[in-house]
């Protein structure tokens, strides 16, 4: 399991360059106005959007696990509590396949809680999720 961090940035390049330092690591993943670093130490996946017009930086934070029983066990635990959001089962979203579930917390922070299943998905060049995408709280966040 790591944590999560997504960003809204400026210039994506700019911040490219600026974390691979920060963290001494290359990008795992690398798109059009999108990043992400798979860090090890510590445990983060960093996750980048070229969104200059947002009014946060803070995207949105999430818990990476990696087995589909976690992100279930996950999901009845945050319906029980009575703060589950929503659950996306296999969507392709920011370059990835994933199964998710959402919690907003009461002062508009995001999180998910997910595990990747197809860290290239077929097509994915089809589907190419702008950063403005993960502005709308109604939208589903790429991850």
């Amino acid at each position: 399991m790591r944590l999560q961090l997504a960003l809204n940035v400026r210039d994506i390049d700019e911040a490219v360059d600026y974390y691979g330092k920060l963290f001494d690591a290359a990008p795992h993943k690398r798109r059009p106005g999108y990043a992400n670093f798979a860090i090890d130490e510590p445990p983060l996946k960093l996750v980048l959007f070229e969104n200059p017009d947002a009014a946060e930086r803070v995207n949105h934070l999430g818990v990476e696990v990696f087995e589909d029983a976690r992100v279930r066990e996950a999901g009845q635990r945050l319906e029980a509590a009575g703060i589950l959001t929503r659950v996306e089962e296999e969507t392709v979203c920011c370059h990835a396949t994933q199964t998710k579930v959402w919690s907003d917390e009461p002062q508009g922070l995001r999180w998910e809680w997910y595990q990747v299943t197809d860290d290239t998905p077929d097509g994915e060049a089809l589907i190419a999720p702008s950063a403005t995408a993960c502005t709308d709280e109604s939208e589903t966040c790429c991850a």
